[in-house]
């Protein structure tokens, strides 16, 4: 079924969830069929039936841009004339965060900093980030664009707290461009440093600039899937590259039991290799991070280092034509598992590869209402059988 009666979409005031009056069955099956047509080579029959998500409150994660007046915030999206449109409400949001948007609304507007106006390029405060892990807790980033509204925040953050005691980090993030992007690079820590996501036996930290799904439900049934592809193939080595804050890693070093499986996660991002260490060191998991460029470590890798089985999870442009051409060519790789959160790339990708054949193929939907999906495919090198 569909999510019932959005007062925001019925009124015109946001159309973010395009397919929000189309039955969720039916949404699946059009994405399932978009994976088919968009990936004519992966047989019909290697296809799992795609994962569902709840059809409302599975984000744990709000963007949310702050418009409206000081004293008189909007938090939502940008209108069609560059105005703030307040989205408190929104029932896609889990019901902590719809929760905490309006005591946050309340917060901002005691500080009396003023709203970023897009049209005019004025103002101080752009977005309000806010994420919501298993147990509860938040995690708050505000985007300015100064020192001023940093002082601001800072000066304020008793008053935050106590409006949302459940915010275990809070983060002023500082964006002075006038860019159309949700932050900048500078990060300025004033609670906490990390946000536990616990998934089952298995905690994630997520620093402020960390990746993570957006939907967590589906996020543990992705990372199941991986390990249950990785323990039918039971490498010895293997590699997570774009690991991010190691959650295939540590999903599949875990679940080894007693085989001596080498794990190896890659990532450019500093923070999220200590992030993925610090994980591993808690739950007493034997796997490695490194920080680097995925392609530039892979294509640098001794022949002797290379892995048996590599995980890929790439951002929407794919894993581009020099690592595939990697893969391709490096004989030691039985298998690779590919989590692509774009078909078009996916199969550009999958082209340049054609020693490799799918084994299993699996629709994620981890952005119901929308055209947006994750797919995941299991890569078996044709002459390794």
């Amino acid at each position: 079924m569909s999510l019932p009666h959005c007062k925001y979409f019925e009124a015109g005031r946001c159309r973010s969830c395009a397919l929000i009056e189309t039955p969720y069955e039916a949404q699946l099956r059009d994405k399932q069929l978009r994976c088919r047509e968009t990936l004519p080579s992966i047989p019909d029959g290697v296809w799992l039936s795609p994962f569902r998500s709840e059809d409302h409150e599975f984000r744990n994660k709000a963007k949310l841009v702050v418009g409206g007046v000081a004293g008189a915030v909007t938090l939502g999206i940008l209108g069609p004339d560059g105005r703030g449109v307040d989205l408190r409400d929104c029932l896609i949001q889990s019901p902590g965060i719809r929760q905490v948007i309006p005591k946050l609304a309340a917060f901002l507007e005691v500080t009396e900093l003023e709203p970023y106006d897009v049209p005019r390029r004025k103002g101080e405060l752009k977005y309000v980030h806010v994420t919501e892990a298993p147990g509860g807790e938040f995690m708050l980033r505000f985007v300015v664009r100064s020192e001023h509204g940093l002082d601001r925040l800072r000066r304020a953050l008793a008053q935050l707290r106590e409006a949302v005691p459940g915010a275990a980090v809070i983060s002023v993030n500082l964006l002075p461009e006038h860019k159309a992007v949700l932050e900048g690079d500078r990060e300025e820590l004033l609670l906490g440093s990390s946000l536990s996501m616990q998934l089952d036996d298995l905690a994630l930290h997520l620093q402020p600039q960390s990746f993570f799904q957006t939907n967590t439900t589906v996020a543990r049934a992705l990372y199941a899937q991986v390990s249950e592809w990785v323990d039918g193939v039971n490498p010895d080595s293997l590699w997570d590259l774009y690991c991010g804050v190691g959650g295939f890693a540590l999903h599949c070093a875990s679940t080894a039991g007693d085989t001596q499986r080498e794990v190896l996660g890659v990532e450019l991002s500093e923070a999220a290799v200590r992030s993925a260490r610090r994980s591993a060191n808690e739950a007493g998991i034997e796997a490695r991070f490194e920080t680097a460029d995925a392609t530039k470590f892979a294509l640098g890798a001794k022949e002797d280092a290379i892995p048996n089985l590599v995980i890929v999870n790439p951002p929407r442009r794919g894993i581009g034509a020099d690592l595939a051409d990697w893969l391709e060519n490096s004989a030691g790789i039985a298998n690779v598992v590919y989590s692509s959160c774009n078909p078009e790339s996916l199969a550009r990708d999958l082209a340049a590869m054609p020693s490799f054949e799918v084994c299993e193929a699996r629709v994620f939907d981890m952005f119901p209402h929308t055209t947006h999906l994750e797919v995941a495919v299991l890569l078996r090198r044709v002459d390794s059988r």
